[in-house]
């Protein structure tokens, strides 16, 4: 019997590589679909005409996209940074105090359940291998699958901010004068229904849950917006 699995036969599929992309993918969709469509309702129910509509969310796109770039990657910069004087840290400790930062590791596995005697084993067997590696990942928490990527968070939510945008601006520009309002209420909602589907199926949660956690925050966004632009239309009137 072999102690290596072979991944040829054993192949497992886990979703946790996929945190990173997915979250701000989902968010930026989310965003893009929701703040658009909010931005559109509310000028339409201030009584302006479809060319002006169409202008304010084509603006609320291009603003919107930007932001959810420049703020990601700000964001997921400082995280990069924190690891960064993490991870600086450590590496002092183990320069200067090897043995210790040795039984720090052996602690941790025995915490998890080994016996002294392997604990120390194992710690020493990892230190040799690499030694920061074992402790960003076992003392520090950190994970090659949920390290900070500034730029390609920065790129997703801009990405999926403008995709999620062009959904509701595309039913503004194909519905009609009359009930374009509903139209584009109810098309951004099914948009959104389908985004959090899908996003909990990539996710491995249930979908209807994802659905219906989307649809509920979007419709009243929209609500609320609707309710702003009727009264400075009647204001206005």
């Amino acid at each position: 019997m072999t102690s290596i699995i072979d991944e040829s036969v054993h192949r497992e599929r886990h979703r946790s590589d996929r945190i990173g992309w997915l979250r701000a993918a989902v968010l930026g969709a989310n965003d893009g679909i929701v703040s658009t469509a909010s931005l559109v309702i509310g000028i339409a129910a201030a009584q302006a005409d479809r060319r002006q509509v169409l202008i304010a969310g084509v603006a609320g796109l291009v603003a919107g996209a930007m932001s959810m770039a420049a703020g990601e990657y700000v964001s997921v910069s400082s995280q990069a940074d924190t690891e960064e004087a993490d991870l600086a840290i450590e590496r002092a400790h183990l320069e200067s105090d090897p043995a210790f930062e040795r039984d720090e590791l052996a602690a941790i596995y025995v915490a998890r359940g080994l016996e002294p005697t392997l604990a120390q084993t194992v710690a020493e067997q990892l230190m040799d291998h690499d030694a920061l590696a074992a402790h960003a990942r076992d003392e520090l928490g950190f994970s090659h699958t949920l390290i900070a990527q500034p730029v390609q968070a920065a790129f997703a939510s801009a990405g999926s901010f403008a995709i999620g945008a062009i959904m509701p601006l595309g039913a503004v520009a194909l519905s009609p004068d009359r009930g374009r309002i509903t139209i584009v209420a109810v098309m951004s909602l099914v948009f959104l229904a389908s985004l959090g589907a899908v996003a909990a199926r990539a996710g491995g949660a249930r979908k209807l849950r994802g659905a219906l956690r989307v649809t509920f925050w979007g419709a009243l966004a929209m609500a609320f917006t609707a309710l702003v632009g009727w009264a400075f239309g009647v204001a206005t009137a």
